[in-house]
């Protein structure tokens, strides 16, 4: 059972992603499945409940995103570096092109699914905010930053580190925006004016 899910998720993923919610069509997920319409149905009562499956099933991704936040800033070596090679992971993990696409389609459904968009949001990005803010936390506790809310901290670095790239990525599209030597500059950049603003005057 749980194999033939995961099969109709997997063939529904690129349906949702190339067509929309509207233009998606049980008959192409079920033909893509190699599945009987009747069984994509026996798994999924309708097609909302497809979407909302695929939606919150990358939300596992995010499992990634925090277990490298805390292996990278839990540990004694140069800040400057390991936040310069955290923001390149971020960068990594946030410009991959099929995220960048599910993230078009849950912003172009979020009048129509609401609650899906802000669980999609709660459960993944916000979740990363999170770890993020109490890693920077435990830097200020061992005074190498200086901070008054973690929490802002941690949206200000995103925010430095995604606000060009991820704008640029969902409006123009394509996978070939920046190259590897673009994406380590800009990770260094959003690293270096983090510092800039929060670093303790030990650490800077």
């Amino acid at each position: 059972m749980a194999r033939k899910r995961a099969q109709i998720v997997e063939a529904a993923r690129p349906v949702f992603l190339r067509n929309g919610y509207v233009g998606a069509s049980m008959d192409e997920v079920a033909a893509l499945a190699s599945v009987s319409k009747q069984t994509v149905y026996k798994h999924f009562t309708d097609k909302e409940q497809l979407f909302t499956s695929i939606i919150m099933d990358t939300t596992a991704q995010v499992e990634g995103l925090t277990k490298m936040i805390t292996a990278t800033l839990d540990g004694d070596g140069d800040l400057a570096g390991d936040l310069r090679t955290l923001a390149r992971g971020f960068l990594g993990a946030i410009l991959e092109p099929d995220l960048l696409r599910l993230r078009r389609l849950v912003m172009a459904e979020a009048e129509r699914f609401p609650d899906l968009g802000r669980t999609w949001y709660e459960q993944g990005f916000e979740r990363s905010l999170k770890t993020l803010a109490a890693a920077f936390c435990r830097l200020a506790e061992r005074g190498a930053l200086r901070l008054d809310d973690p929490e802002l901290a941690a949206e200000h670095f995103v925010g430095l580190l995604l606000w060009i790239p991820v704008n640029k990525a969902m409006f123009r599209g394509g996978n070939d925006l920046y190259t590897e030597t673009d994406l380590d500059r800009l990770a260094e950049a959003a690293a270096a004016a983090f510092l800039r603003a929060y670093a303790s005057r030990e650490t800077a």
